[in-house]
This record gives C-alpha cells, sequence and structure tokens, in this order.
C-alpha cells in the first residue's frame, strides 16, 4: 500500500511517535505479565493501554495507513475483555500483544521508508499474529477477519514479514544485537537534527563539536568578564581609600559605571550562554532509558528462552548522555544483560532450593559525577566460579598454566575478558563462541572508559564501568589549600559547614564528625595532596561532606571560594589512570585546575599521621598544563617544592636565579625540545651535574634523552602508573652517591 506523497514527510514523524508508544505499551505490558500491580495500579495501567492503542490506531488512520490501523483496531479488540475484568495479563496473552507490536513497528518503519508497496497484505500480518494461538480461556478478538485465508494461501508468493516459530526470537533482540554490532564496529559521525514536522538536516558531528567548542569559549570569555567586573571594584575601591576623594570622584564614578555596565554584559552573556549550552544539549543528547527500557523486552524474552525468570530494575535512566555515546554502549549493555541471564541467574527451581527467590533480579545503575559516568550492571545469580574460570581458561589456551599459577582470584575473574574466552562447552544460540566480554572491554577501551568486575560465590556479579563524558559543564565547588586551587564535582558535597570543635571527637591520631547520627572520618585535603604534615581542624575552619560509593567523609579545606560552571576536560591517556584526578578545567585567567576524585577522598580513612617535609626543590619543564600539574602534583605528595617552567628557555632563566634538586623535563616541546634543553645544563658548569629526568610520551625518546645527558627516562604511562617520585628519588640517589 503506497503513501500518499504529500503525506510521506508526515509519516516519518508518525514513525518515530509510534517508536515511543510501542515502547510505552511494551513497559505496562510487563508489568501486567509480573504481577507487580495492585488494583489500583492495573485500573490505570489498562486505561493507559487502551489510550495508547486507540492513539496509534487514529494516527494511522488519519495518514491512510489503513493495515496498521486495522492491527491496533485488533490489539484493542484482544485489551478489551481484560480491560473489563482488570486482572493480571495472563502470558500467552502478553506473548500475542508484544508480537502484535513487533509486525506493527516493522510496518510503520517500511511505510516511513518508503517501502510500503513492498509489503505482503496487511491481512497476512494478522493472520501470523495468532499463530501461536492463545489458550481457549483467552478471548479470541485476533482471530483474523474473514479475507485472511485466501490471502494467506498466497502468502508463499509474496516476502513473509514475520514467520515465528514455535518460540519466537525476540525482534527486540535481534534489534539489540544488531545495534550492538554497529556500536562494537564504529558508529555514523552523523548527527540527525529533527524538527517537529519531520524535516530536518543532516549534520557531521564534527561540526556540532565544534560548536560546543565554540561555546564553551564564549563560556570562559563570561568567566573573563566576571574577573575583569571584580577587579574594577577593587580599583574603585582602593581610590575610595586613598583620600583624594574630591581629585577621584570623576574617574571613580566613571570606573562604577563601567563596572555596572560590564557586570549587566556578563549577565546577559550568561544567559546567552545557558541558552546555547541547553540548545546544544537538547540537540546531542537523550535520556539514558532511551536505550534502557527496550532491554527490559529482551531480559524477558532471553530469560523465557532459557527457561529462567528475570526482572530488570533500572536506576537513573533519566541522565541525558551524548547520543554517540549511546550508541556505543548500547551494545556493550546487551553483551552485560545476555552474560548475566545466560550464565549469572540460575533456573527457578535451583535458585528456590538455595533460598533465592524464583526471580532473577538484574539491575542497571547509571550515575554522573561531573566529567564521569558511572554505569554498573549486576545480577543476582551464582556468582563467578574462579575454578571454573581458571579451567576453563586453560583449556581454552587463554593463559599457560604457569600464568594461572601466579594470578589471584581478582586476575583469574579478569579473564573472561581476553578474546576467546568462555566457560561453555556447547555453543548455543546466545553464548559458547568465546565472542562477548572482550567486545564489551574494547568497546569501553574505545571509549577511553575502564570496566571492572566484582563478584561473590552464590551472591551474584557485579560490573562497573567508568566512562568520561565530554559534552557541556558541570557544577564545580573551587577550594583553597595554600596557594593551591582544587575542585569537586557539586554532586558529590553533601554539606559545606564550618568547623565547631563541639562537633568533634578527636583521638590521639584520628579525628571524626557528628554528622546525622554517623561519625565521619575527618580528611584534611592539605594532608591527603601531601602538601604538609595532618592536622586537627580550627574552629571556623570550612568542612564538607564528601559522598562517593556509599561513603562519606569531612574534607577540611582551608578556603571555599565558590561555585563556578566549568567544562572538565578528560586527563591525557596517559595520566588517566592517576586516582586522585578525574580531570581538568580552565578557570577565568587560563589556569589549569585539577578536579579531584570523590572516590579517591573517600577510599582511605584520615590519620594524623606526620607527612614528609617539604625541603627538596623540583623544577617541573613541559609546555602542556595538565602534564605539569599532574608532576607538581605527584612532586608535592612526594614533600618537594616544585617550581613550574612552560618551555625550555623559560627553564633555563628560572636555573640562573634558583636553585633545584632535580629537573623532569618533557622531550616534544615547541622552540627548543627537551634533548637541546638538557644539552645546554650540561654544558653550564653550575648545572652540570644537576640530576634531570626527560619524559615523552615516545619510547624512542629514551636512547635520544640518555645520548643528550639524561639521568633517566619516563614514559607518560609510567608517570601514570605513578613511578615518577620513586625515579626521581632513585636518580637523587644515585647523583648524591657520586659526589
Amino acid at each position: 500500500m503506497a503513501v500518499d506523497p504529500l503525506l510521506q514527510g508526515l509519516v516519518a514523524g508518525f514513525a518515530a511517535e509510534a517508536q515511543e508508544v510501542c515502547q510505552k505499551v511494551t513497559m505496562d505490558l510487563l508489568d501486567l505479565e509480573r504481577g507487580v500491580l495492585d488494583t489500583d495500579g492495573l485500573t490505570k495501567a489498562y486505561q493507559r493501554l487502551g489510550r495508547y492503542l486507540h492513539t496509534l490506531k487514529g494516527s494511522a488512520a488519519s495518514l491512510g495507513l489503513q493495515d496498521l490501523s486495522e492491527i491496533a483496531h485488533k490489539l484493542e479488540d484482544a485489551l478489551a475483555p481484560l480491560r473489563a475484568t482488570v486482572q493480571q495479563m495472563p502470558r500467552q496473552v502478553v506473548d500475542v500483544l508484544l508480537h502484535g507490536l513487533d509486525i506493527f513497528m516493522l510496518r510503520v518503519h517500511a511505510h516511513a521508508d518508503g517501502r510500503g508497496d513492498s509489503l505482503p497484505d496487511y491481512t497476512v500480518a494478522l493472520a501470523q499474529l495468532v499463530t501461536e494461538a492463545p489458550p481457549p480461556e483467552q478471548p479470541a478478538a485476533l482471530a483474523p477477519p474473514a479475507p485472511a485465508a485466501p490471502a494467506a494461501s498466497a502468502a508463499p508468493a509474496a516476502p513473509a514479514v514475520v514467520k515465528p516459530a514455535t518460540k519466537p526470537p525476540s525482534p527486540a533482540t535481534v534489534t539489540a544485537a544488531a545495534t550492538m554490532t554497529s556500536s562494537l564496529d564504529g558508529s555514523r559521525d552523523e548527527t540527525h537534527v529533527s524538527e517537529s514536522e519531520g524535516a530536518g538536516w543532516r549534520v557531521s558531528s564534527r561540526q556540532v563539536t565544534t560548536l560546543m567548542r565554540e561555546v564553551e569559549r564564549l563560556r570562559e570569555v563570561r568567566l573573563r568578564m566576571e574577573e575583569r567586573s571584580r577587579e574594577l571594584e577593587r580599583v574603585v575601591t582602593l581610590l575610595a581609600r586613598q583620600g583624594l576623594l574630591a581629585e577621584t570622584a570623576e574617574a571613580r564614578t566613571l570606573l562604577s559605571g563601567v563596572g555596572r555596565a560590564m557586570r549587566s554584559d556578563g549577565e546577559e552573556t550568561a544567559d546567552v550562554v545557558d541558552a546555547l549550552e541547553e540548545g546544544l544539549k537538547a540537540i546531542t543528547t537523550r535520556p539514558v532509558r532511551t536505550i534502557l527500557e527496550p532491554l527490559q523486552r529482551m531480559a524477558r524474552d532471553l530469560s523465557r528462552q532459557l527457561g529462567k525468570e528475570a526482572r530488570l530494575s533500572v536506576v537513573g535512566a533519566e541522565v541525558s548522555l551524548d547520543r554517540r555515546l549511546l550508541e556505543k554502549l548500547n551494545g556493550a549493555l546487551v553483551h552485560l544483560l545476555r552474560n548475566a541471564v545466560d550464565h549469572g541467574l540460575e533456573t527457578p527451581s535451583e535458585r528456590e532450593k538455595t533460598g533465592k527467590h524464583h526471580e532473577g533480579a538484574l539491575t542497571l545503575r547509571i550515575e554522573q559525577q561531573g566529567n564521569l559516568l558511572f554505569l554498573e550492571s549486576s545480577d543476582d545469580g551464582r556468582g563467578i566460579d574462579v575454578k571454573g574460570v581458571r579451567q576453563a581458561a586453560e583449556n581454552r589456551g587463554v593463559a599457560n598454566p604457569e600464568e594461572l599459577a601466579r594470578m589471584n582470584d581478582n586476575q583469574i575473574r579478569d579473564l573472561i575478558f581476553r578474546p576467546g574466552f568462555s566457560t561453555r562447552t556447547d555453543v548455543t544460540d546466545t553464548s559458547g563462541r568465546g565472542v562477548g566480554l572482550d567486545a564489551v572491554r574494547a568497546a569501553v577501551e574505545t571509549l577511553q572508559g575502564r570496566i571492572e568486575v566484582a563478584s561473590t560465590l552464590g551472591q551474584g556479579t557485579r560490573f562497573m564501568l567508568t566512562l568520561p563524558v565530554e559534552l557541556g559543564s558541570s557544577p564545580v565547588l573551587v577550594v583553597r589549600v595554600f596557594d593551591q586551587m582544587m575542585g569537586l564535582p557539586m554532586l558529590a558535597v553533601e554539606a559545606t559547614q564550618l568547623t565547631k570543635m563541639s562537633a568533634l571527637r578527636v583521638t590521639r591520631r584520628r579525628a571524626q564528625l557528628e554528622y546525622q547520627g554517623q561519625m565521619l572520618p575527618v580528611v584534611d585535603l592539605g594532608s591527603r595532596l601531601g602538601l604538609r604534615a595532618a592536622h586537627m581542624p580550627s574552629e571556623g575552619q570550612p568542612l564538607m561532606v564528601i559522598s562517593a560509593g556509599g561513603k562519606r567523609v569531612a574534607l577540611a579545606v582551608d578556603a571555599v571560594v565558590g561555585d563556578r560552571d566549568l567544562v572538565i576536560r578528560p586527563l591525557p591517556a596517559e595520566v588517566r589512570d592517576v586516582p586522585a584526578y578525574q580531570g581538568a578545567a580552565t578557570l577565568s585567567r587560563g589556569e589549569l585546575m585539577l578536579i579531584l576524585r570523590p572516590s579517591w577522598l573517600v577510599s582511605e580513612p584520615a590519620t594524623l599521621a606526620p607527612s614528609t617535609p617539604q625541603h627538596r626543590r623540583a623544577l617541573v619543564v613541559d609546555d602542556s598544563l595538565t602534564a605539569r600539574a599532574l608532576h607538581r602534583a605527584m612532586l608535592e605528595a612526594g614533600g618537594f617544592t616544585v617550581h613550574l617552567a612552560s618551555s625550555g628557555a623559560r627553564a633555563l632563566e628560572r636555573l640562573q636565579t634558583d636553585s633545584y634538586d632535580v629537573v623532569i623535563c618533557d622531550l616534544e616541546m615547541e622552540e627548543m625540545d627537551g634533548e637541546q634543553f638538557i644539552r645546554t645544563v650540561r654544558e653550564r658548569p653550575e648545572t652540570r651535574d644537576l640530576p634531570v629526568i626527560l619524559v615523552s610520551t615516545y619510547e624512542s625518546g629514551r636512547e635520544r634523552g640518555r645520548a643528550a645527558g639524561a639521568d633517566d627516562f619516563l614514559s607518560k604511562r609510567d608517570c601514570a602508573e605513578g613511578q615518577l617520585l620513586k625515579v626521581v628519588l632513585d636518580v637523587m640517589s644515585r647523583r648524591g652517591g657520586r659526589s
């Protein structure tokens, strides 16, 4: 059946609407099948289903899509008897209705793509809808109309739309698997920006990203305007303090007017930036639920296919993320859920024997903190059998016996991510080919994230994914320790208060804060960063309650500077594994500020132990703001006073006026690279014996550095793994031994 060309544009819009409505119908059907609703909930669910199906029928009829209207009408008829009795929906009826929705959406997409003429007669689809007849007590409203028989007899000559088998594979599962494949193999570099009329533009994601960068630049300009406005206020105040009120009256009035105008312009700029950012988010993001809710159907169909029962719960589905990220994540989530149902969950009888509920619990949890996304997939199944994994790895040649003998339990569990690994000895429709979790890890690493697994035998398994998110700004609380400015994601800051000594419980080596009936360990941020010896907070010192991963600490800082909306950039790949920091942001004057990772702050209890006094001096030479800041943080944690230089020339100037115990220099720099810098240092008598360590992304720089006279060499990854301080101390020890 061809669609009127004048209506073809509207059909595309109807397809998007129908997809959303069918997803809502699916969710209600799953709730009705599970029996989780009370009488009032049942009534409302049936009412919603009636409205949804009626909407589909009316919208399809208005566009001249008679086949779709008729299918929706038959689905309404099947629902009517159950609406009248308001009862839990039998599983067989749910099967028929879900199958009917699949047929409906297949034909919707065919019409939207202009392939309506190639579809078989819709009465064939209605006949297929009841290929598996419901039991006798089930309403017979889905019986095909009279013309269905002759049309069905002619079906072999026409291309079939759906041909259900005894246990029909879930179209949702097939769709998810197809999405998974495309997600893991790469995504399209295009973004569709649609209008309500159905028309739209096809733009490159690079164009959208470029626009996002310009908005970020505009936000930084606004921050600079705020800073300039504050500077003007300080100038006016300074003039007023000079005592020359009459002589400076005109200047102060002029400056005050300029300051007011700048504040007004800054507020308007802020409104424009916010509007642009919200518009970009609306275009480039969508709620996570759009990929999570369809997985409910997949989990149901797969568990039925395997003779199991499972319920999927989703927490944090309203978080909005970059569409491209969601597309790439979809395949990984499909793999994790299929793995949980197939390998993790036991059959109902097995679960009841161990005292568990016959229905397995699957949970997907999403949380975003600043520029980090945390995604957790868990089940309450049998857990990972370490002995079984060890044996399967040896049998499949994933690892040799000697390697396995050296591994602890956590390392053995990580073998499930190796290519070719599977604990199955036979190949089924869902597993056994050794392709699955290795693809998940590859997809996560492609997104510059990481995946971890935790499991307890007999209790279940958790997969934790951590991914950087680059879209938009995030609220950050800026704090100060000494002269160090650090950022904290606002989502992790539960409360702020000034220290009251009466609320503290202090022992010889530990302090605790009484907060909401709990005793929280007090962490001195300066000590945690290695900037000073730990000490108890003083009366009136700012304390912040930091929450992460179910843990809380009271963080003591020297000052709270204020909150800012900042774009948090992921750290470079070479140093992304530094546990203390989750990213970096640029302040109004261009200074780089590191953003602390809340999970790191709460990971260790605070102890009032002395730290190494700062008496050693280091010079860090690098043209990367991020690298300079990270090297500085690591060295300061080891008790060094650190100075920074952004170029080799600037470093040579510092060496003429200051003395240092060690220099850490980047190899790849403009104007004067690290090799030239070291040769110059070695030529000068006063710095000839100064320990110099060369840092480079490339291993090829090792020999170049040695030839130039470097004492040691570190790759950026070595630095990320925490080896910088160890190598620095070793080099200083060797140099000291020579002298």
